[in-house]
């Protein structure tokens, strides 16, 4: 069976990410990545092997850069079954007229609204949807975090409310522009915040509201959750079903900070220290009259990557069941 062809647009820090777990499936091939400039980043892709292409206008920055474009975009998109896009939010929504004349699949990050799709996923919750669908965007990061454990506790139990107070990074450690702050912002001001929204997108029965502030931090975003469900249950129950779950990571032995959770992370040999669990503080579970409450952490650099290898496999029919996909993806990943 012939690989399929995945572009990936936008060689950040999801599309290089991206880039490398779709390298890693037996069933994937990677037939370019696309930069606007020639930075560290670029030089590092075609270091690696990847052919790198560029806006047509940019092609001899490239080649006076000592990087050799492969083509421009258009090249590029007209070379693949599906492009994964990976530029900054409100520019992928710029692209689709792109990938609509091309002819070619494409999956968007959670940057971008969810009618630009109009098919939202997450691999454990709503897989199926997504089967052989043009259009997918895989929802953020701290989505990503709440749908993996929201969706089979509601399976197991029923939820019949979901409270979430998150607490998000200022920034990316890398980036120079937006961060960190000495303060502590309510983000939005008007309340809710858009993450309980966005879960719905995903599992719209979910009776779900949301507040979030920012922290002068770079490392993770962590939520304080507070769940009611339909059926009794203990905090042995919920513990025991968010064990099963292959991408929830249960954090402790000493582990208290999401500094250390990072160490782990490098302890674990793990590609760019990432950490694409779901890490849930299982000392942190308890019901207290009727619900349950506990603390989790997440990557934004790279809790969506294994989703959108997924995502891929889905549009494509490559695998019409959703946790065979995820444990094809998890094993190549190492997860």
């Amino acid at each position: 069976m012939a690989k399929v062809k995945v572009a990936v647009n936008g060689y950040g820090t999801i599309g290089k990410r991206v880039a490398d777990a779709v390298r890693l499936q037996d069933d994937m091939e990677v037939v370019g990545v696309a930069k606007t400039r020639p930075n560290f980043e670029a030089a590092m892709a075609h270091d690696k092997g990847y052919d790198v292409y560029t806006l047509a206008d940019r092609v001899n920055d490239f080649k006076n850069a000592g990087i050799e474009a492969a083509g421009t975009v258009d090249d590029m998109i007209n070379s693949a079954d599906v492009v994964v896009d990976c530029t900054p939010g409100g520019i992928g929504e710029k692209n689709k007229s792109l990938y609509e004349k091309a002819g070619v699949k494409a999956i968007w990050q959670g940057g971008e609204d969810h009618k630009l799709a109009d098919c939202s996923f997450n691999a454990d919750a709503n897989y199926s949807e997504s089967l052989g669908k043009d259009f997918v965007r895989v929802v953020s990061c701290n989505t990503t975090g709440l749908c993996r454990v929201i969706s089979p506790l509601d399976k197991e139990f029923g939820i019949k409310k979901v409270r979430v107070t998150l607490l998000r990074r200022a920034a990316d450690p890398g980036d120079i522009k937006h961060g960190p702050i000495n303060a502590i912002i309510p983000n939005p001001i008007t309340l809710p915040s858009h993450h309980g929204p966005d879960v719905n997108t995903i599992l719209p029965h979910i009776d779900i509201a949301t507040t979030a502030v920012k922290l002068p931090t770079t490392l993770m975003h962590m939520h304080t959750l507070n769940m009611e469900f339909r059926d009794e249950c203990t905090a042995q129950d919920v513990e025991s079903v968010l064990a099963m779950q292959s991408r929830v990571r249960f954090v402790g032995q000493g582990i208290t900070s999401t500094a250390e959770i990072m160490e782990l992370a490098r302890d674990l040999d793990r590609p760019r220290s990432d950490m694409w669990e779901t890490c849930v503080w299982d000392e942190s579970i308890t019901m207290y009259e009727d619900e349950l409450y506990f603390f989790q952490a997440i990557h934004q650099e790279s809790d969506v990557i294994p989703e959108n290898v997924d995502a891929i496999r889905a549009m494509m029919e490559m695998e019409s069941d959703g946790a065979k996909s995820i444990a094809k993806t998890n094993k190549a990943m190492g997860i």
